[in-house]
């Protein structure tokens, strides 16, 4: 089906983007997965070519465009591209919206420009060994010392652990911490006490760092205090849905890349004397997977319109990525099959796009999260 929520000018920051990718990231990717971690080159290449800080006010140095559209141009065309190591979005869609939201103007200034030239890349620090969806389990603290805060605790998988010059971490601010006790702090490089461990190694995404963080005794400014104080909660919560939508983006796009090259490889091997493609079995498989995509693109245009006004709520949002997710999964897992022992070697895109999507109905909430969500609010 035709889709009609982009304009021209979508059309055209897709070519620019598509132009990037080929001349700044497919090129050195293989290189970055067995790195462990992308460049910098490329973040500092994506600065020049205004692909950050999208929505980031242009006195800063941004786009100023807050249209989420845009955003979604640029996580299709890297999912399909198979490059999530260079974590644009989470840069952009997740971490940007605290900093031109929350931040003061001082703070705006001494962060944002940075954060739009690729100088400055950001991490937000909110799971930890013993806390993941659960916000009441966070036992990282900081505590008051009057002119400063002292930060203590540990973080883990966090992406861009690694390369992050600004990290946003989650902290209890009052002994019982939970919905009304959690503050942001932002630490930034160098900070005394602040420490990287291990880069996680993972099934998939391998070009994306993903560490664990340490904070002994970390000083933290009284002017690195991210909104309001005891108010974590609620800047989560709100920013949450554009973090979920940005995921289920990338889910539905991977699903149609993995049914599009799927769909060439059935009709080009052969057994039996004759393409795949002639039995009924292959065709019944693309036709239910073809009609899911369809289906699902259908609602997640929808959502993505909606959020690009601002009218999408936490409820949608939360169906769409657990949808598109476990839609992805699904895809993966059945285009991989069609490849037959092909579909199990790392050289094919369907093995890597198997591996590298796994972790998708897992962050930004779980799918039994996003059904929890769901459940709640219809029966509530």
């Amino acid at each position: 089906m035709q889709r009609r929520i982009f304009t021209a000018e979508h059309e055209a920051f897709r070519e620019t983007v598509r132009t990037f990718l080929a001349k700044e990231v497919t090129p050195h990717y293989a290189r970055w997965e067995e790195d462990g971690v992308v460049s910098r080159d490329a973040w500092l290449a994506a600065g020049r070519q205004g692909l950050l800080g999208l929505a980031v006010p242009e006195e800063y140095g941004g786009g100023g465009e807050p249209d989420f559209r845009y955003s979604a141009v640029l996580t299709e065309e890297f999912t399909r591209a198979g490059v999530s190591g260079l974590a644009i979005g989470l840069h952009n869609d997740i971490i940007g919206p605290y900093l031109t939201s929350l931040a003061t103007d001082e703070q705006k200034r001494r962060w944002l420009p940075g954060f739009c030239t690729g100088e400055t890349v950001t991490a937000i620090a909110m799971t930890e060994p013993g806390a993941g969806s659960d916000l009441q389990g966070i036992r990282t603290a900081a505590e008051d010392r009057g002119d400063h805060w002292v930060l203590n605790g540990s973080k883990t998988f966090i992406s861009n652990g690694i390369l992050a010059d600004l990290v946003i971490v989650v902290a209890k601010t009052t002994p019982e911490g939970g919905a009304k006790g959690l503050s942001l702090f932002v630490v930034e490089r160098g900070a005394e006490g602040f420490e990287r461990g291990r880069n996680l190694d993972k099934i998939g995404q391998k070009a994306q760092d993903t560490a664990e963080l340490f904070f002994h005794d970390v000083r933290v400014p009284k002017e690195n205090l991210l909104g309001e104080l005891h108010g974590a909660f609620g800047h989560l919560m709100t920013n949450l849905a554009q973090e979920r939508m940005n995921i289920a983006v990338a889910g539905i796009a991977a699903a149609e890349h993995l049914l599009e090259i799927t769909t060439a490889y059935v009709k080009e091997r052969e057994a039996f004397g004759r393409p795949l493609a002639k039995l009924q079995h292959i065709r019944f498989e693309i036709a239910e997977m073809a009609t899911e995509c369809a289906v699902t693109r259908t609602f997640l245009d929808r959502c993505i319109e909606d959020h690009a006004r601002g009218g999408l709520d936490a409820v949608h949002a939360s169906m769409a990525k657990w949808w598109a997710t476990e839609l992805q999964k699904r895809v993966a897992d059945r285009c991989l099959q069609l490849h037959g022992g092909y579909g199990y070697m790392t050289e094919y895109r369907v093995a890597k796009a198997f591996t590298d999507g796994r972790i998708q109905t897992i962050y930004g909430g779980t799918t039994e999260i996003m059904k929890e969500i769901i459940g709640r609010s219809l029966l509530s």
